[in-house]
């Protein structure tokens, strides 16, 4: 896949992630509604984990085309959003604090936060972005963080995220007898699509707005 160079790029290539996601979805829903009932249950526990597939897969995959945006800018870090900047020293101090450093190498650390405000943001640590296979509202809570996206929608929808899909979809891989509803299947696709929706906007509407950039 090319690289996001404009904000079309970027619309075009997320968009495009979420529409074959989303036909996946449909195609999987007509599957449902004409087998027979013998197959319903199978194909409804699949509903499950391929809806939670493309929701972490989808949310992954607009962190990383964003942030592969902002770095073929070549902007440098007092141009861009103070989370930037801070995402660049995150995964170094975790590291530091788990080594348990000398006093020396703490200072060395902060003294390169102080001093490097006029380097070029290069590149995203891709742990920071990483969805652990368990892409919960707390890994939500995070990745919002670091995206300098607005959690208040993601918060509202944490039932949904961590019980509804998460759970189920944990219960089903670990051969649990998890079973879906046949009623359920519309509402569970348009809660998992939606939240994919609004994160991917509000990536989109930063990019377009140009909000990740310092204003003047």
């Amino acid at each position: 896949m090319s690289k996001p160079y404009t904000e079309d790029d970027l619309a075009n290539q997320l968009d495009s992630d979420f529409t074959w996601r989303l036909r996946e979805l449909s195609d999987l829903k007509a599957a449902i509604a004409r087998s027979e009932a013998t197959a319903r249950p199978v194909l409804l526990r699949s509903l499950v984990t391929i809806l939670y597939a493309h929701w972490e897969g989808h949310i992954q995959f607009c962190s990383r085309k964003y942030f592969e945006h902002v770095t073929l800018r070549a902007h440098r870090y007092d141009r861009l959003e103070r989370q930037f900047y801070i995402n660049s020293f995150l995964a170094r101090i975790d590291a530091l604090f788990l080594s348990r450093a000398s006093v020396e190498a703490s200072c060395r650390l902060v003294a390169e936060v102080l001093d490097s405000t006029n380097k070029q943001f290069s590149r995203i640590n891709a742990s920071l972005i990483d969805t652990r296979s368990n892409l919960n509202s707390h890994v939500m809570r995070d990745l919002c963080t670091i995206c300098s996206v607005d959690f208040a929608y993601f918060d509202s929808k944490k039932h949904f995220i961590d019980v509804m899909l998460l759970k189920r979809r944990n219960a089903i891989a670990h051969g649990g007898e998890t079973f879906i509803e046949v009623e359920e299947v519309d509402d569970l696709i348009a809660e998992g699509t939606s939240l994919m929706r609004v994160f991917k906007d509000s990536l989109q509407n930063k990019v377009y707005l140009k909000s990740y950039l310092v204003a003047g």
